[in-house]
C-alpha cells in the first residue's frame, strides 16, 4: 500500500495548503480527460484517495497513528471523488436548479433617419414617420399559438427547460445539464403555432410614429423614443426608437450655434448714402437700416431672430455681414461722375493702414459656418 504522503509528494509535516496545492497539480496532470492512459487512471485514484484522507484532520490523525484510512473505502471511499473534483474543477455534482427560458424577450431598437430644412429647427417641427418594424400579431396577441390553443408542457424535460445526463466515471457519478432539445429550453412546446406569425407572436408591418422634433437640433443628433421600437418575440416589451437628424444646408443662411448667418450685398451708392431694405428671413421679413458710410465686413445684428436653443427657450441672433459690391463696368458718363466724386472727396490713394483687429473679427464671424 502506497504511503499517502509519498503519493502526493509532500512531507509528513506538510500544511493543509501544501497538501491542497500538491493534489491540484497532480490532478490536473492525471485526470482522465487530460491523460486517458490506464496508468494515469490508477495514479489518479491513488492521488485522489490520498488527498481525501490527508485533507481531513481526523482521518489524517488516524492515518498517522497507523489506522485503516490508508485502505480504499475507509472514509468517503471512491464514491467521494466526484465531490472532490467538483471543488477544484467546477465539474458536475448533483442536479442544479434551473429555470426554463421565457419566450417573451425585449424587442430590438430601431433607427430612423429624418431630413429637415434649416427653417424646421428654428422652432421645432412635428413629423409623422413611417417605420417598417415588428408589431404584435393581431391574430394570437403574442401567445404564438393558433387561437383556441395554448402551449403544452414539454414531455421530454417535464417543463424544466433542461435535461440532465448522468455519467459514471472514475470520479463517480457526474451529472451534466443542458437545454432541452425538444423545447429549446422553454419548457413548453407549441403544437399549433399561429398561422399568421408562424409562432413568433409578432409580424413585420409598416406603422406611423408621430414625433415632435425639438428646436435647436443639429445634424447627427439622435432622439430616443423609449418603447417605440420593435415588439419583442412572443409579445415581449418594445425596444426603443432612435431618430437620427440630418439638416440640409441652406443656400442663403448658415448656422453658428444658435445664431443664423447671412451676407447682404450692398451697392456702392447705398453704402455711401445709406438705405432701408427688407430681407426675407427664415421666419418672416426683417427690416434693415443701413447707415450712410457702412463698410464692407460690417455685421448687422438682429436680436432674437436666430434658432431657439435645444434646451432653452432663448433664441439666437440673426447676423448679417455687409458685402459692398463695386461696379465692374461703367459707361463714360458714370465714370466721369465717379471721377468727379473722387476729386471732391479727395479720397486717399490705396495704402497700408494700422492693423485693425475688429475688421478680421467681423470677417471671421461673417464667413463662419459658410
Amino acid at each position: 500500500m502506497a504511503d499517502h504522503y509519498e503519493v502526493l509528494g509532500v512531507s509528513r509535516e506538510a500544511t493543509s495548503d501544501e497538501i491542497k496545492k500538491a493534489y491540484r497539480r497532480l490532478a490536473r496532470q492525471l485526470h482522465p480527460d487530460v491523460n486517458p492512459s490506464e496508468e494515469a487512471a490508477e495514479r489518479f485514484k491513488l492521488v485522489t484517495h490520498a488527498y481525501e484522507v490527508l485533507s481531513d484532520d481526523e482521518k489524517r490523525r488516524r492515518y498517522d497513528m497507523g489506522g485503516d484510512e490508508g485502505m480504499f473505502g475507509g472514509g468517503g471511499g471512491f464514491g467521494g471523488f466526484g465531490d472532490i473534483f467538483e471543488t477544484f474543477f467546477g465539474g458536475g455534482g448533483g442536479p442544479r436548479a434551473g429555470r426554463p427560458r421565457s419566450r417573451r424577450e425585449r424587442g430590438q431598437d430601431a433607427l430612423v433617419r429624418v431630413t429637415l430644412e434649416l427653417g424646421d429647427v428654428i422652432f421645432g417641427v412635428h413629423r409623422d414617420l413611417e417605420v417598417d418594424t415588428a408589431v404584435l400579431c393581431e391574430t394570437c396577441q403574442g401567445s404564438c399559438c393558433q387561437p383556441g390553443t395554448s402551449p403544452e408542457r414539454c414531455e421530454i424535460c417535464g417543463g424544466a427547460g433542461f435535461v440532465q445526463r448522468q455519467v459514471r466515471s472514475l470520479l463517480g457519478n457526474v451529472v451534466t445539464q443542458q437545454p432541452c432539445g425538444a423545447c429549446q429550453g422553454y419548457g413548453t412546446t407549441i403544437p399549433h403555432p399561429c398561422a399568421t406569425c408562424g409562432g413568433q407572436g409578432r409580424v413585420r408591418s409598416r406603422r406611423t410614429v408621430s414625433v415632435d422634433i425639438p428646436a435647436g437640433v443639429e445634424s447627427g443628433l439622435r432622439l430616443q423614443l423609449p418603447g417605440s421600437g420593435e415588439v419583442g418575440p412572443a409579445g415581449g416589451p418594445n425596444g426603443d426608437l432612435y431618430i437620427e437628424v440630418q439638416v440640409n444646408p441652406h443656400p442663403v443662411f448658415s448656422r453658428d450655434g444658435d445664431d443664423l448667418l447671412a451676407t447682404l450685398e450692398v451697392s456702392m451708392t447705398d453704402a455711401i448714402l445709406g438705405a432701408t431694405t427688407t430681407i426675407e428671413a427664415l421666419d418672416g421679413t426683417v427690416d434693415l437700416e443701413l447707415r450712410a458710410g457702412v463698410q464692407g465686413g460690417d455685421v448687422l445684428t438682429i436680436a432674437d431672430r436666430g434658432i431657439t436653443g435645444l434646451r432653452s427657450s432663448k433664441r439666437g441672433d440673426l447676423r448679417v455681414g455687409v458685402h459692398v459690391v463695386t461696379p465692374t463696368r461703367l459707361d463714360a458718363k458714370e465714370r466721369a461722375l465717379v471721377e468727379e466724386l473722387a476729386k471732391r472727396t479727395k479720397a486717399p490713394r490705396p495704402h497700408l493702414a494700422e492693423f485693425h483687429q475688429g475688421l478680421f473679427s467681423k470677417l471671421r464671424d461673417r464667413f463662419r459656418g459658410a
